[in-house]
């Protein structure tokens, strides 16, 4: 943009870095008719790009806390994490309720026991809240970074702390400036103590879902839980501590990998706390006892910015910055309160919205079709996991080399090796019975089998036929197994019997 202060007013747009603000630019400019406005908007415009930047670490974003809807949203999103420390306490059965039992290789989920056998689950886990997390942000933006994300429930709580202790943001600013005595000592002492004791307490639940919750917190202090754990609590201490204490927004600008791709999956129906930039502009500072004439309802505050926690402006539009917290929505509604004004300057809407565009509905979008068609998918696939998951797992696999033997009474004879394993956390006593054409013969379990807790049991057995049922060179056989004292516990896997061609 070539402007310059000094000479008679003329402006034209010169863009070196990208041609996609033209249409913005020529808009705002173009709807107006007064040249004193028109003059006025390119130079808001020319400041804004000026003084546009990104953080990167120079200086400490030191937020204002204000209290509104998001604000109180955020409050209670936070408060879900309280289950990361107190979940592991909770016990279903005598046993812990949720446990990630890794050299027992088995997890722990209330009453179900998943193994090794069942890791499709995971990955269909996985799969769901990984695409959840694209579709969401592909309707309303970046919701997990800011009401979800560990970075910033942990950053919150740390600079609540620093709130208490060092005051508002102009107090800690000042105390950041000022000279190392026993007050300063003393202030930040405690705040880096609490700090580090959240460290600590995150890194002992993050290790206690793996183990037992009681004996871990006791082991540690006694100096007896295992070198795993302490490996695990010594990795989180100084991560928590750094990440939430010192990085804070840098973490979410620069480390996090979503951060860095997030951008891909708007569009312009996206829904974003966004900047009425045509009712707000042009800015003027509200004066008492005098009335705003030519100006928007902007009175240019920037308490949107003050209580941004990665410190951007969100006038300028859109930036990477923006983990969609809409605390700048609360802060900007608050003004429009006190100023008379109608609230929505700053709200959530989509490009389209603040362009006067119809917003088409969801189903007719195809990025969010395909996102919820694989959650549908991936869902589906884990409740069948789930309502099938049996406390026996039975499968027969059939000796191919040979196939079958001729025995010398006239019977035909398969031998098939049997893999039975029990999920539960008990030996188990079963039968095991075979079901086929008339006269089918299950030899070799005719007392049944003993089955070791949460193993593999591997057992030969043969099937007899005699051949003159055997009516077609292969006929469908069912293995049966059963608890011997819970009817409810069983198990079936279907094969083929094979004989000679006819």
């Amino acid at each position: 943009m070539g402007y310059d202060k000094g000479q008679p007013f003329s402006y034209s747009i010169v863009l070196p870095c990208s041609s996609d603000f033209l249409p913005l630019f020529q808009e705002c400019i173009v709807n107006d008719t007064s040249e004193a406005q028109k003059k006025a908007q390119v130079e808001a415009l020319y400041e804004e790009s000026v003084h546009w930047h990104v953080n990167t670490g120079d200086e400490t974003i030191h937020a204002k806390r204000m209290s509104g809807r998001f604000r109180n949203l955020k409050w209670f999103t936070h408060s879900l994490w309280l289950l990361f420390f107190l979940g592991p306490f909770l016990r279903w059965d005598e046993r812990q309720a949720v446990l990630f039992d890794i050299p027992g290789r088995q997890f722990h989920i209330f009453g179900i026991t998943i193994l090794p056998q069942d890791v499709w689950m995971l990955s269909l886990v996985l799969l769901f809240f990984a695409i959840l997390l694209a579709a969401v942000t592909s309707v309303a933006g970046r919701v997990f970074c800011g009401y979800f994300c560990f970075q910033t429930v942990w950053t919150d709580l740390f600079t609540l702390i620093e709130e208490k202790l060092e005051g508002a943001p102009p107090k800690r600013r000042k105390l950041e400036q000022a000279p190392w005595d026993l007050t300063k000592i003393r202030i930040k002492g405690i705040k880096h103590t609490l700090w580090l004791l959240i460290s600590v307490a995150t890194g002992i639940s993050f290790a206690a879902w793996f183990t037992d919750a009681y004996q871990l917190w006791v082991d540690v202090f006694t100096l007896q839980a295992p070198t795993a754990a302490y490996g695990t609590i010594a990795l989180f201490i100084p991560g928590t501590y750094i990440l939430a204490g010192f990085l804070r927004e840098q973490t979410c600008f620069w480390l996090c990998p979503y951060a860095r791709i997030q951008g891909v999956m708007y569009d312009s129906d996206t829904i974003l706390p966004t900047y009425d930039f045509k009712r707000g502009e042009t800015r003027g500072k509200l004066k008492k006892g005098k009335t705003q004439e030519g100006f928007g309802d902007c009175v240019d505050c920037s308490q949107c910015v003050a209580v941004c926690p990665t410190g951007i402006d969100i006038r300028a539009g859109q930036q990477e910055g923006c983990i969609t917290c809409a605390l700048c929505i609360d802060a900007c509604d608050s003004v429009m309160d006190k100023i008379g004004k109608e609230r929505g300057l700053i709200r959530y809407a989509s490009l389209d919205e603040i362009e006067g565009k119809t917003m088409p509905p969801l189903y007719k979008r195809p990025r969010v079709l395909v996102y919820f068609s694989i959650l549908a998918l991936s869902l589906t696939g884990i409740i069948y996991g789930l309502t099938n998951l049996g406390a026996l797992e039975l499968k027969a696999i059939h000796e191919r080399q040979p196939l079958f033997v001729r025995l010398s009474d006239g019977n035909i004879q398969n031998k098939f090796d049997l893999k039975i394993l029990n999920k539960t956390d008990k030996p188990m006593a079963i039968t095991v019975t075979a079901s086929g054409p008339e006269g089918l013969q299950l030899v070799g379990v005719e007392n049944g089998l003993e089955l070791r807790e949460r193993k593999l049991t591997a057992h030969t057995v043969f099937l007899k036929l005699p051949a003159k049922q055997l009516k077609e060179a292969r006929v469908p056989v069912t293995f049966h197994v059963q608890a011997a004292d819970d009817e409810k516990i069983s198990a079936t896997y279907k094969s083929m019997f094979f004989g000679p061609r006819r």
